[in-house]
């Protein structure tokens, strides 16, 4: 039997002659991107935990530890979106049951896909030369001022061509797929002038339409001050003017992206400079965020909670007022641990004042050629458990529904319930704290996105 699945990694699809088990081949019989061919209705069967996380809105507190767990589960999907979740027996009960095309997930556990609220997608090179510095006692900051760090890698972006620069995107989202992530947001932020900015936010756009993940874009063109502005206020001031003036209202004219960041840190931009952009971008329709806290103290999460920012990310210098605040707000405290574990520092962000607090926490791997070189999800529930001292199930909710609404995605993302696009990831374990027990090793046997699948382990596929 000839078998169709979606490839993101080269063609839009590709045929494979027996590549899946039976109870797969049915969701592959002639997948095409954007007319999304899928059988009438798939009913999904053998999960031994079904991770629905059930609820609404997203979850603060002791909430953050509720699954919605459901013991031999089942879900019934149609036309990617899902119509019926429960046990097996009462969902192979329903009338469209019958029908439906068949998969046996033989006793795996099954959650929502991954939602992974911080990385940066578009970048040209490694900077593996950099790390070796860190090894030997370099610090971030000391790398950064000899024109390396942020600089460096804007440096390598404006030099590659676009499809250069897809082709390297391409695969990783191919690894992020395989490591149970649906939903990505992704940012600019390495090319810092007006072409290479906006080639970034058009690569996202393109990528967004020729393969199945969702990204979600963010335009981030405050990260850092280029070195063509650098050396005088006079400087700073134009770079200044050129995003608020010419950057982000094209940004916004072209629908290029959802969201605005600045990094406001010690090297990058003040409070009070991050404010300024954030209020224009604003003005333009782009919702805040905010990269906060992470080197220094610098009031950025309280810019957060009061412009009504969708996130602030790192927050491993966050203080008793601006977690108080925090907790009072709907801004997301987006926890990024895999850029500490990365860097060698001791401090990670207090996961547990926060969640004790009542914030709303989400975990993401801030993807990036610098400082958090990694697609894997579970490695960041892994540190999450480790380092941040969350239980499994708080990191799972962090990384799922709570990174959704980071995105303003929940209602249709997130968790497993009727209404909800049929996103999840099926992962080769007994039970569902094996997934960050197993640190450094894949575990995640199939990833569906809209009900199709998009990536199977090699056991999978015999």
């Amino acid at each position: 039997m000839s078998v169709r699945f979606f490839h993101i990694a080269g063609k839009k699809q590709e045929t494979a002659r027996n590549a899946l088990s039976h109870s797969c081949r049915a969701l592959a019989s002639s997948i095409q991107h954007n007319t999304w061919a899928l059988p009438t209705s798939l009913l999904i069967t053998g999960a031994s935990q079904l991770l629905t996380l059930r609820g609404r809105g997203p979850r603060r507190g002791a909430a953050l530890a509720n699954l919605g767990i459901i013991r031999n589960g089942a879900l019934l999907v149609r036309d990617g979106w899902i119509t019926a979740v429960g046990t097996r027996p009462e969902i192979e009960a329903l009338p469209e049951a019958a029908a439906a095309e068949k998969l046996d997930l033989g006793g795996r556990v099954v959650l929502p896909g991954f939602v992974d609220s911080h990385t940066h997608l578009i970048h040209a090179a490694s900077r593996a030369e950099e790390y070796e510095l860190k090894i030997a006692g370099a610090s971030y900051e000391e790398i950064a001022r000899k024109g390396g760090g942020i600089l460096n890698s804007v440096k390598k972006l404006r030099a590659a061509t676009s499809e250069a620069l897809k082709q390297r995107a391409r695969r990783a989202l191919t690894q992020f797929a395989g490591y149970g992530t649906t939903t990505i947001e992704a940012k600019s932020g390495y090319g810092l002038d007006v072409m290479s900015e906006l080639k970034i936010l058009r690569l996202h756009k393109e990528l967004a339409a020729e393969q199945p993940l969702d990204i979600v874009s963010t335009f981030l063109g405050a990260h850092v001050v280029p070195a063509e502005y650098r050396g005088s206020s006079a400087g700073v001031n134009s770079y200044m003017a050129l995003l608020t003036q010419k950057l982000i209202p094209e940004v916004a004219e072209e629908k290029l992206a959802e969201f605005n960041d600045v990094f406001c840190d010690r090297g990058a931009f003040t409070r009070e400079q991050a404010q300024q952009i954030l209020e224009a971008g604003r003005g333009e329709g782009l919702v805040p965020r905010l990269h906060a806290e992470q080197l220094t103290h610098t009031g950025a999460t309280q810019l957060a909670v009061k412009l009504g920012a969708a996130s602030c990310d790192h927050l491993e210098k966050i203080n008793a007022s601006d977690i108080a605040a925090l907790a009072k707000s709907q801004t997301v405290a987006t926890l990024l641990p895999g850029c500490d574990f990365h860097l060698g520092l001791q401090k990670y962000a207090p996961a547990r004042k926060l969640i004790d607090a009542g914030c709303i926490v989400a975990l993401a791997t801030d993807y990036n050629p610098g400082t958090s070189p990694t697609m894997s999800m579970p490695m960041i529930l892994s540190l999450a458990c480790s380092q941040l001292r969350m239980t499994p199930a708080e990191a799972i909710t962090s990384a799922t529904i709570n990174g959704a609404y980071a995105l303003r995605r929940e209602k249709g993302l997130g968790s497993l319930g009727v209404g909800k696009l049929a996103d999840l990831a099926v992962f080769e374990v007994a039970d569902y704290r094996e997934i960050p027990y197993y640190f450094g090793m894949n575990t995640c046997w199939l990833t569906m996105k809209r009900g199709v699948v998009v990536h199977a382990a090699d056991k999978a596929k015999t």
